[in-house]
């Protein structure tokens, strides 16, 4: 139960029968809306509307953040990190484990207000509640092992003590994406603040609720209140500004947004981890199982509507079943249920905007005017919603085609034969990306093996991209474009910490003693190294 909902009454109202009604729309409770959109620090006195995928309808107007307001929030998480690093580590991780209780309690909640903002099916919006309890439990539960004082070898045996502390960077912001609102808003935060940082984040324009009603849950749980500060802005001024106050950036988002946020970090000397852009592939192998591979695909690539930055955009299949599987592949596309509601049941929902609409709509038809094929798909559907797309399969395509390289973050995926494994593998590792892949075989040895030669952060065998995802002791991350740094495991947490050894010097300096001349010094360290080295010492 809410602060902001205290009596757990339905979040929306819709919708009405539009054969009655012809305004029927989905409508946020006003209360509701103002109780999320206080948390944002802003004084500036402008808003941007945000109108929901599902019809259209406006769901609110978010108040936008001068510089002022970003001077502010630093300034407040810099003081309440000063505390927070203080804080025992117990306590910190106490705080995530009620976070993860919840997240599951008021999933419903949760729900609604993805779909409302991203338009996606409810199904697929679950997975953003259940990856956040899984990262809160992850990190309560390996925190103190993560950034635990670590021994290391000394110079000289017993005399030589070291130690390699993690301390936090300080107050890290987090620009995060629309596509998964819940997710990307705060997954990576929370290994900041477990790791004693503070946060400003600056969730996109078009999802900012859902990220507000995280920002709810963390002070609900228990976290301080300046420990997370949200702000709200195009990304050109307030991205550019918050790149310039924080000791630490972590991006997702588009590759040539993410190269600007990476050169505004490399002037500042400070760190950040970019998650970017895919054309990510799946390869079939001649023995994978038909039916199993056919399921897995369409969730690889119609997932979100395809609005997923580990989406299956390229699929190789094996000569000998091609046949088979894209006759399956095309059945069970066709079957997808569409819909654009907050109900269970659809297989698919809208895309966010027309935006993403025109660039799948112009790829399509790019490919389909140099003599590509359309076996499922193809078309915009306005009936069903303002932004929807069908989910559509390409055959044919080829590299003067716009759709054969270029990243489309929509439901298009282009399917292609191959003849052997090093060819699938080649064509595979083309193009500039590298953040997923996936294999589909029955001989798992067989596709790890190959895994290891593809160029991608993320290989799943045998699952579209959820099992990389879900394994939160897992690093994921992007290779060559798609990105630096990793979220997630250890990685994950000890970016957002510095490094420092610390060495005691027991007895003895580390220089000549008892009147020894550096000459005699420098033979018994000549002798000690030989002896360390025989006894197998590093």
């Amino acid at each position: 139960m809410s602060a902001s909902n205290p009596e757990n009454r339905p979040l929306v109202e819709g919708p009405r029968d539009p054969e009655h009604d012809p305004a029927a729309s989905y409508a946020l409770e006003p209360e509701y809306v103002a109780s999320l959109t206080n948390r944002i620090l802003a004084t500036s006195g402008e808003t941007k509307e945000v109108l929901s995928p599902l019809d259209g309808a406006p769901l609110a107007h978010i108040p936008q953040s001068s510089e002022a307001d970003i001077v502010e929030a630093f300034a407040r998480a810099r003081v309440a990190q000063e505390k927070w690093a203080r804080t025992p580590i117990e306590r910190r991780n106490a705080l995530l484990l009620r976070l993860h209780d919840m997240v599951l309690d008021r999933q419903a909640e949760i729900l609604d207000l993805i779909v409302l903002e991203s338009g996606k099916a409810r199904k697929h919006a679950f997975d953003e509640p259940l990856h956040i309890a899984l990262t809160a439990r992850y990190y309560a539960r390996t925190a103190a092992e993560h950034l635990g004082t670590e021994r290391k070898i000394g110079v000289i045996p017993v005399l030589t003590r070291v130690e390699v502390n993690h301390v936090p960077k300080g107050v890290v912001g987090i620009i995060s994406p629309w596509n998964y609102p819940f997710t990307m808003a705060l997954c990576d935060g929370l290994a900041a603040i477990a790791a004693g940082n503070a946060v400003v984040a600056k969730p996109d324009a078009q999802t900012m609720l859902t990220a507000l009603l995280g920002a709810e849950l963390l002070e609900q749980a228990g976290f301080p209140k300046d420990l997370w500060q949200v702000v709200a802005g195009p990304g050109s001024r307030v991205g550019t500004s918050m790149i310039q106050k924080a000791d630490y950036i972590c991006f997702t988002g588009s590759t040539a947004t993410g190269k600007l946020v990476a050169q505004g970090c490399a002037e500042r000397l400070i760190g950040c981890s970019l998650e970017l852009g895919g054309k990510n592939p799946m390869i079939v192998l001649a023995d994978a199982d038909i039916e199993r591979a056919a399921e897995g695909a369409v969730r690889a690539a119609f997932s979100n509507g395809g609005q997923l930055c580990v989406s299956i955009e390229r699929m190789y299949v094996a000569d000998a079943i091609y046949d088979r599987f894209v006759e399956r592949f095309v059945a069970r596309t066709q079957a997808m249920t569409l819909g654009a509601t907050l109900d269970w049941g659809n297989d698919m929902g809208p895309l966010i905007s027309e935006d993403q609409v025109t660039t799948a709509k112009a790829h399509v038809e790019d490919a389909v005017a140099k003599g590509a094929r359309v076996l499922a798909g193809g078309r915009a559907r306005p009936d069903l919603a303002p932004h929807f797309f069908e989910p559509t399969i390409l055959e044919g395509v080829t590299p003067d085609m716009t759709v054969f390289a270029n990243e489309t973050f929509g439901p298009v995926v282009s399917i292609y034969r191959f003849s052997d494994d090093a060819d699938a593998v080649a064509r595979a590792n083309q193009g500039d990306y590298g953040l997923n892949a996936a294999i589909y075989s029955r001989d798992g040895n067989r596709a790890r093996a190959l895994a290891r030669q593809v160029k991608a952060g993320t290989v799943n065998i045998n699952e579209a991209f959820g099992a990389t995802f879900a394994s939160i002791d897992a690093p994921m991350g992007g290779m060559r474009s798609s990105g630096m740094g990793r979220r997630q495991g250890r990685e994950g947490i000890l970016r957002y910490t510095e490094t420092q050894s610390v060495a005691t010097q027991r007895l003895m300096p580390l220089a000549p003693v008892l009147g020894m001349s550096d000459q005699t010094y420098a033979k018994v360290m000549t002798l000690s190294l030989r002896a360390l080295n025989k006894l197998g010492r590093a």
